[in-house]
């Protein structure tokens, strides 16, 4: 039985504990500062004792003496070695045998003996200098040798011969001394070369450098894996990496050109990495790679000799298929993850090549050089090998049997490039391509409503994380983890030992309302997502084709029509029982078909552009009747934005003849009146209306040739008069600059320029009581855009209106009269001015109280 606290006790416990909670915190951080200030204490050296005024302190140094000693060491010891060079090269002709010898002699065996000393006594880094220095010296010794004393021999035997020697001597050297680090990886380096060099002074060929180049990888083998130091490993791995990279690249070669004697080299190679990855974990797989290249490489370069040219890259794909197998043995995972790698790599590249026989079907009407219906034109492309749908084939039936969502999506679309790829690769014509093309469309939009046949026996994506971690999971634990009904996330609930169950959606899946992306439960959701990722993979491979199909339909009328029929039907289907996404795009292209059929039917009918016009307006009609039936459907809006954009189209193609233009213009203000009319709020629509309704008028007057500027500002100034009085009756505090100014500028403005260049006194006239109008309205509902703009726009008529006469009597009067009475003028203002001013701060605080 459990006990609850009522809230009230509950919360006095909770502040008792948040109290002494509180306290604690308080103590421990007391002990935790008497603690850091015993530390500091003692970590603070006790002063030495002034020894008086400027006693000399201690230098701090600027690098750590090790430091400072590497540098000076490493300087002097390239100083040696520069100087041992130059006396080799330019003073070594100037001394008799006998003093070469002793000066060669002697200064390399000092610098080979003088590190035993220094080592005994400590000092490392010098020895390694010194040492260094004497292994330079071998080398000179080693050149000077050959140019005096064996200058007829030749010269790459003798640095095959040399390169040995030196590589055993400083492997000696670097053994007896083991506190030397640097002749042991400098004899590694120089046992790369004995071998290819004397291939090459054999003049043995490029096979027989290869097999050299190998031997020397095998011992860069052996040595990165049984050399003890460090350093001897990392020279040997990386000259392992570079001469067996070599000799598999010769292999690789030779299997071109020479397949048969490049098996063995190949073969050798591959078990060498195969090896070394074998028995050092860190790079199994990289080695199981190269193994499973070099022998696809030997394989394949067999069967490249025996088989025709267009059967040469199916002889590949077949050798990594081959190799691919190894997945199913009970070798160690890294080494078939390799195999499996490499084959999967060899299959794709074998793809890449099939797949242009596909491009050309899509491609080959998108560069025609023939006018649209008049007939199939020349290929553009060349031809390709019929045996490249094989290979595509090959690769889906290689795909299928993998549990796993990419691997279903890739094997959908390489069948679907396979059938695209037949009637190219083996010569049909042109008859079958447009009905390819239309079957693969249909074909691909079925499983992008249907794709459950496609995915049903795959894994959810919580099993395949657990067999990725090398984990087990049980039969029947594809939901596994889903919490129990009236769980936090609302999942269903999951029997013990059995799995969740739900009604198969659309793609035999559970579903919930919702099921596309929010509100899914985890269990659902882990089996939706395989089907939506076919979903959309059929999907794409539907649209691609579909625009092959109308590009080749192009080809002759009858065709266009049957493509855009098609097409129509096809994608409403999918806008009908597909993945939602794929929804909306289907009802976009759905639209963009039915536009091309009525393009397709006018020009078939000989109509013109003005005419093609009006007929597209069919398509926004018929989308906007398809918004209302939808209502608030998801698909409602792409369908009417689509239909907008034919609308935008019929403009476009009206714009030749003015009258039709203005026709199109008020039948589209139209469709958007009827849309922003529905119960849902479309406020964009009513504002397109609204232009829309202005430009067709203008462009009806425009055809008539009407230029008085009234017939064009008046249909919008009294649109937007009414839309004023609406916006304050709802905010009687709304500004009447925002309600009514743009309506009163868009007539006075122009009216008033007009009224300037207006001889005659009709629209003065009208003008000036229209102004008034206005401004006794402003005045009378204290309004200041009215009062202002209009008693604005009267100043401006009246003037006009008097300026003649201002002229007249200005030019009766003397000349002297109208400067003086202008200083009249400025007199009583400048004695009036703080009456004025007081005038005009009034005028501004009352026009500022006007709405």
């Amino acid at each position: 039985m459990e006990n609850v606290l009522p809230p009230a006790d509950e919360l006095v416990l909770v502040d008792r504990e948040l109290a002494q909670l509180d306290a604690r915190r308080s103590q421990l951080l007391a002990r935790r500062a008497w603690l850091l200030q015993l530390l500091q204490a003692a970590a603070v050296p006790a002063a030495p004792a002034p020894t008086g005024w400027g006693a000399p302190q201690r230098p701090v140094a600027d690098t750590a003496p090790p430091s400072a000693q590497n540098v000076l060491l490493t300087l002097g010891g390239v100083l040696l070695t520069i100087a041992a060079i130059a006396f080799t090269l330019v003073s070594w002709g100037s001394m008799g045998i006998g003093g070469r010898a002793a000066v060669l002699g002697l200064v390399t065996s000092a610098a080979l003996a003088a590190p035993v000393l220094l080592l005994r006594r400590g000092l490392a880094s010098t020895a390694e200098a010194v040492g260094a220095l004497g292994l330079v010296l071998m080398v000179l010794d080693a050149y000077a040798l050959h140019r005096v004393a064996l200058a007829g021999t030749d010269g790459v035997a003798y640095a095959a011969a040399a390169s040995a020697v030196l590589a055993g001597a400083w492997a000696a050297y670097g053994t007896a001394l083991g506190g030397l680090r640097i002749p042991l990886p400098v004899a590694v380096v120089a046992a790369q070369l004995p071998l290819p060099l004397a291939a090459v002074a054999a003049d043995a060929g490029g096979y027989a450098l290869g097999w050299a180049v190998l031997a020397t990888a095998a011992v860069d083998a052996a040595l990165l894996l049984w050399a003890r130091p460090a350093s001897v490993r990392a020279t040997a791995a990386v000259g392992l990496c570079v001469s067996g990279s070599w000799a598999l690249l010769t292999g690789g070669w030779f299997s071109v050109t020479d397949p048969v004697p490049a098996v063995g080299l190949l073969v050798a190679g591959g078990a060498l990495a195969l090896y070394v990855g074998w028995r050092t974990p860190a790079v199994t797989v990289l080695g199981a790679v190269v193994a499973a290249l070099a022998a696809v490489a030997a394989a394949g370069g067999v069967l490249r000799s025996a088989l025709p040219p267009e059967w040469v890259v199916p002889g590949y794909v077949a050798c990594g298929l081959a190799v691919a197998a190894v997945w199913r043995t009970a070798l160690p995972r890294p080494v078939r993850l390799g195999a499996l790698g490499t084959g999967a790599g060899v299959l794709g590249v074998g793809v890449l090549w099939a797949l242009p026989p596909a491009a050309a079907l899509l491609l080959d009407s998108a560069v025609r050089t023939t006018p649209v219906w008049s007939g199939p034109g020349t290929p553009a492309f060349g031809e390709y090998p019929a045996t490249a749908p094989l290979v595509l084939l090959t690769a889906t039936a290689a795909l299928v049997p993998v549990r796993r969502t990419w691997a279903r999506c890739a094997a959908l679309l390489v069948a679907w490039a396979t059938v695209l790829s037949l009637p190219v690769s083996l010569g049909l014509g042109h008859a079958p391509r447009p009905v390819v093309l239309l079957l693969t469309a249909v074909a691909a939009a079925v499983v992008a409503c249907r794709p459950q046949w496609l995915v049903r026996d795959l894994p959810a994506p919580a099993a395949v994380e657990h067999e990725r971690a090398g984990d087990d999971v049980p039969a029947g634990a594809d939901h596994a983890g889903a919490p129990e009904s009236g769980t936090a996330d609302g999942a269903a609930r999951v029997p013990e030992g059995g799995t969740a169950e739900a009604p198969a959606g659309v793609f035999g899946a559970p579903t919930w309302p919702g099921w596309g992306g929010a509100g899914v439960p985890a269990a659902a959701r882990a089996a939706v997502v395989p089907a939506t990722a076919a979903a959309w993979s059929g999907f794409a491979a539907a649209v691609v084709s579909s625009v092959g199909a109308v590009l080749i339909g192009l080809d002759t009328r009858a065709w266009t029509f049957t493509v855009l029929g098609v097409l129509l039907v096809l994608f409403a289907g999918v806008a009908a029982l597909g993945e939602r996404g794929a929804r909306a795009v289907a009802a976009c292209l759905a639209v963009a078909a039915a536009t091309g059929l009525v393009l397709a039917g006018t020009r078939a009918a000989g109509l013109p552009d003005h005419r093609t016009a009006v007929w597209l307006l069919v398509v926004p009609i018929a989308t906007v009747g398809l918004g209302a039936r939808l209502r608030r459907h998801p698909l409602m809006l792409p369908v009417e934005l689509s239909g907008a954009a034919v609308g935008l189209l019929a403009i476009g193609f009206a714009f030749e003849r003015p009258a039709t233009l203005a026709l199109v213009l008020a039948l589209c203000g139209v469709l958007a009146t009827a849309t922003a009319l529905r119960p849902e709020s479309r406020r964009a629509a009513g504002w397109v209306a609204a232009v829309l309704f202005v430009l067709a008028t203008w462009v009806r007057l425009v055809a008539s040739d009407v230029t008085t500027p009234e017939a064009y500002t008046l249909p919008v100034t009294l649109p937007a008069l009414a839309l004023g009085v609406l916006r304050r009756r709802r905010d009687p505090e709304a500004s009447s600059w925002t309600a009514y100014g743009p309506g009163l500028a868009a007539t006075l403005v122009p009216s008033v320029i007009a009224a300037w260049t207006d001889p005659d006194w009709v629209r003065p006239l009208v003008l000036g009581l229209g102004a008034l109008a206005v401004t006794l309205l402003g005045g009378r509902y204290r309004l200041q855009a009215p009062l202002v703009l209009g008693g604005a726009a009267l100043a401006l008529v009246a003037l006009h209106e008097l300026a003649p006469y201002v002229v007249q009597v200005v030019g009766a009067l003397p000349r002297w009269l109208p400067p003086a009475l202008a200083g009249l003028l400025l007199l009583a203002v400048g004695a009036t001015y703080e009456q004025r001013l007081r005038d005009a701060r009034r005028l501004r605080e009352r026009l500022g109280r006007m709405r």
